[in-house]
């Protein structure tokens, strides 16, 4: 293992890492809100710290092999959410302990939307504004943009590229050079993130708000300024607004890339994951139409479908915006609506969950298996499209579905043991894991008020879920640290 390599890297990273301090604090200098010191500190911190640990490694060249790249990329997580974390420890007012300041940090940079603040229409327009820039790199993966950096910095990418990159196929790219790929995905991300926050103006939004909830849409993120969150604006044409730009953003940006490239959309429609995924949250819209309308919950259809579709997508995508309290809904649909965000996004989109390609992989397999007790001496392959899949694929799927539920049980019940009953210990692991953010029970409007092991069990499930488990479930094998 090149720990001097790593070490390197992970310095430069941190430096690059503290440019993103500036643009809130220039925030704070135009609206003159007294918040910019935090960030002024923690840029200075953070620059240090980089080059201290860069300076004496400089020389180091080595090449980068899978292990390293998962553990660059752990690494990469934990420091820079601790980092990121600075600037709210840093801050005046509100005051935040230790477990609140990297909870909330890690929650924007997983793009989670978790938050422990109240009162957040309160806040310095700078902390407001980093939140939401967190989510908006985080959404990506601020791997992503390090893998078109890296090879100038004289180290290769694709290793981080495989550890980061959401999804069960990793190897495919859309370009030959995998700098490349990283800067075809963010010229995507920056062209749609542009979009919204034209749509939003249009829309009514003040810039200020445009932008910053942009971020967190095109992020998947759930970050608002609001307490209200999007019920603040109170706005139909905005509500579809951030429906549709978190369908584009739930997307796997590789067809996005594939749509560009061929200048055309039937692309989208070749994709059996795409036409899975837009079957689901149509399912889940009518289905939330239904109940919603036979319980009279609303004045009128209009609002009844207003409300119904934009909670079913901004759930189902595990984005977590809301515009009303979705968890005093009648009957199942909280439940569902919680159950939906297991499935998320689909892979190499900016969505959590375990990805709608796992999910219908699963469901294939389970059919292919009925089949098998009907003809025990028949083979079946499992198709995706009109592509058959290897069984280490399957296989692979499955591992990852045995780990997730493990990891899913043993931080639920950690939760349990802090004291939460089972519903807001059963929500909070699944809103974590799934990088979706708002709960049941305790943790229906905020994470402020569970105990400080809570946050830190919670902080530890939202990185599980941003690395997709096995990136850092396999730091605990004893394989990786003997080969």
């Amino acid at each position: 293992m090149q720990y001097r390599t790593i070490i390197k890297i992970l310095g430069q990273l941190v430096a690059l890492f503290s440019i993103t301090m500036v643009p809130p604090a220039l925030v704070s200098l135009i609206y003159k809100d007294g918040g910019g010191l935090p960030f002024i500190l923690a840029f200075i911190f953070s620059v240090i710290a980089g080059l201290f640990a860069y300076y004496p490694n400089r020389h180091e060249h080595g090449d980068l092999k899978a292990r390293e790249g998962f553990l660059i990329v752990v690494l990469f997580w934990l420091v820079l959410g601790s980092f990121a974390s600075l600037p709210l420890i840093f801050l005046d007012a509100p005051k935040l302990s230790l477990a609140d300041a990297v909870f909330e940090a890690f929650s924007g940079l997983t793009t989670t939307g978790a938050t422990v603040l109240t009162g957040i229409e309160y806040l310095p327009k700078s902390v407001l504004f980093y939140r939401q820039q967190l989510q908006w790199l985080g959404g990506m993966g601020i791997i992503v943009l390090a893998v078109a950096v890296l090879p100038m910095l004289g180290v290769g990418g694709m290793q981080l590229y495989r550890a980061e990159t959401p999804g069960p196929v990793k190897d495919s790219k859309m370009t030959p050079r995998i700098a490349d790929t990283a800067k075809h995905l963010w010229y995507i991300y920056v062209s749609l993130t542009l979009a919204c926050t034209l749509a939003y103006w249009v829309a009514g939004m003040s810039w200020f708000d445009a932008i910053c909830h942009a971020f967190s849409t095109i992020a998947i993120g759930g970050f608002s300024t609001y307490d209200a969150s999007m019920g603040y604006f109170d706005s139909p044409v905005i509500n579809l607004i951030c429906v549709v730009f978190l369908l584009i953003a739930a997307v796997n940006f590789s067809l996005h890339y594939a749509v560009v490239a061929n200048r055309s959309a039937k692309v989208y429609l070749r994709d059996p994951e795409f036409k899975v995924f837009f079957l689901i949250q149509v399912a889940l819209i009518i289905i939330c139409f239904a109940v919603l309308s036979s319980n009279n919950i609303y004045a009128n259809g209009d609002e009844t479908l207003d409300q119904a579709m934009f909670h079913a997508v901004s759930i189902g995508t595990t984005a977590g915006f809301a515009t009303d309290n979705f968890s005093a809904w009648p009957l199942f649909l909280p439940i569902l609506l919680i159950f939906s965000s297991f499935i998320g996004g689909c892979a190499g989109s900016t969505g959590g969950g375990m990805k709608v390609v796992r999910v219908f992989l699963l469901y294939l397999q389970g059919i292919r298996e009925l089949n098998r007790l009907v003809h025990p001496r028949a083979i079946y392959s499992i198709k995706l499209g009109r592509k058959a899949l290897p069984d280490k694929v399957v296989e692979a799927v499955w591992g990852f579905f045995s780990a997730y539920a493990l990891v899913f049980v043993i931080i639920m019940i950690s939760l349990m043991g802090t004291g939460l009953d089972n519903i807001t210990a059963f929500s909070a692991t699944a809103a974590c894991l799934n990088n979706l953010g708002p709960g049941l029970g305790e943790v229906a409007a905020h994470y402020g008020d569970i105990s400080d092991n809570a946050k830190w069990i919670l902080t530890l499930a939202m990185v599980f879920g941003r690395l997709e488990i096995f990136t850092l479930l396999v730091l605990f094998t004893p394989t990786f640290w003997r080969g």
